[in-house]
């Protein structure tokens, strides 16, 4: 038989080639699809108007294949089942045991993985073994089973469908009822077909949606078309047991930072201050506020502003969180300018989280001679949280090159730096932390604090790029 066949009913291909990757109620996967052969008597293939396909058409894909049977006495019929688990057909849709060919009430036929079982030599000594226990005789029947679309995964789909030699790879994020995907561009032929199987093969998933260039505005929401489904882009999803809704097309969201945003939120005590700098529809701040952390919430895009207030509201913690909508220079050189000595007197930590990876480095420069020297302490100072991309061969070195020289001040062996996550082949995100040096916030040169202070004008209307066109 075809490679083809052996991906219909291998378990074996699809438990060790099909990888999952959970983010709390959000999940992305990759499928990957080497050669192997398959034993058997009879070649099975997909009709040729398969390949190509742009328009679905399921009923194509109906087909009659041939595979292995055991006829076993109903009697042990569950302890041959147990014995036999890994030589068994395990496949979606397609039963186990059927009825006797015979039409016998006490017997039933178990049907078998034609990879694994081609003649009764096949079964392990312990599959043989149990078989002869059972008074089970070890002859091998075929029997005509009908397979369908819905038998097939997403990536078998696919395989048939995209022409012979490419790369059939595809993935995708789960936001609520939405699939994001990033379609290669020898895809885009097939991208209405990809969308239609995303959602069929996917049970919650009503809208499917390609990313169609990359985060290049102010306020980091990419442009995409639908592929499939419904066009509704407000969506509810649940990241370490908080519950967020948003208009996935108007803000920024990533399923894949929840672990890191459950990272930082560990750090903080209960009593703490945290200053989320670019907050988004607040990952960062409502679970934070959650475990009763002081918030002030900030995020440039007036849609992110909003939902970030409905979230509060969603989860009960507005009377814990403050939020507001500016850009990220005038937020530290406003309301955390004034709200920063109260807070440096009390014995409560303050943390800083600056996680717009693509340029929160560059608004370092924000905090220097932020307050009156004259009010100068070394306790208590803030911690620092702040993210970036770096393609550099050293990533860690690249981090603390760039923020010392925003800040103007030597990190040195003064900070610690977290690898995020891959973004891409070459890119990797990162954050460093570092306790804010009292250098650097209390700085009595009125040339550098001028000119910080003229950086914080609204910047004029134009697209900041933020290159993550691998980041599903």
């Amino acid at each position: 038989m075809l490679r083809a066949l052996s991906r219909f009913f291998s378990s074996t291909l699809t438990q060790n080639k099909l990888k999952l990757v959970p983010v709390c109620c959000n999940f992305s996967f990759e499928a990957l699809h080497p050669a192997s052969p398959i034993m058997g008597s009879e070649l099975y293939q997909f009709p040729p108007e398969v390949r190509g396909m742009t328009s679905l058409d399921r009923e194509v894909f109906a087909q009659m294949v041939t595979v292995p049977a055991l006829r076993v006495p109903k009697g042990v019929l569950n302890k041959v089942v147990k014995s036999l688990k890994k030589s068994t057909i395990h496949h979606t849709g397609v039963p186990r045991v059927v009825a006797d060919k015979e039409e016998s009430e006490d017997f039933r036929l178990l049907l078998l993985d034609p990879y694994r079982v081609s003649s009764p030599g096949s079964f392990s000594e312990a599959e043989a073994e149990a078989l002869r226990s059972f008074g089970v005789a070890q002859e091998l029947q075929d029997f005509e089973l009908r397979m369908t679309y819905d038998n097939l995964k997403t990536e078998e789909v696919l395989e048939a469908v995209l022409p012979l030699g490419q790369d059939v790879t595809s993935g995708f994020s789960r936001v609520g009822h939405i699939a994001h995907m990033n379609l290669r561009d020898h895809q885009l032929p097939y991208k209405n077909l990809i969308g239609q199987v995303i959602m069929d093969k996917n049970p919650g998933v009503t809208c499917v949606v390609n990313k169609i260039n990359i985060i290049d505005s102010t306020y980091r929401n990419f442009k995409m078309e639908v592929l499939a489904g419904e066009e509704n882009m407000v969506t509810k999803v649940k990241e370490n047991g908080v519950a967020y809704e948003f208009d996935f097309s108007r803000v920024y969201w990533n399923s894949r930072l929840s672990t890191e945003h459950q990272r930082v939120v560990q750090l903080l005590k209960r009593g703490d201050t945290v200053l989320d700098v670019f907050a988004g529809v607040g990952p960062f701040a409502v679970p934070a506020a959650r475990s009763g952390i002081n918030v002030l919430a900030n995020d440039l895009n007036p849609e992110s502003y909003r939902w970030l207030q409905h979230n509060c509201k969603l989860n009960k913690v507005t009377s814990k969180v403050r939020s507001f909508n500016l850009d990220g220079r005038a937020f530290i050189r406003g309301p955390v300018k004034e709200e920063l000595p109260a807070l440096l007197k009390e014995q409560a930590g303050v943390h800083v989280i600056m996680n717009l990876p693509a340029l929160a480095l560059e608004f370092l420069d924000a905090f220097r001679g932020l307050l009156d020297p004259e009010l100068s302490c070394s306790q208590n100072l803030p911690v620092v949280h702040c993210y970036g991309f770096s393609k550099d061969e050293n990533p860690e070195r690249d981090m603390v090159e760039r923020a010392s020289s925003s800040l103007g001040f030597s990190l040195e062996d003064r900070c610690s730096v977290h690898f995020v996550r891959n973004v891409s082949p070459n890119k990797d995100m990162m954050c460093v932390s570092f306790t804010l040096p009292k250098e650097v916030l209390y700085s009595s040169d009125k040339e550098t604090t001028e000119l910080v202070n003229a950086t914080i004008q609204e910047p004029p209307a134009k697209k900041q790029k933020c290159e993550e066109t691998s980041d599903l």
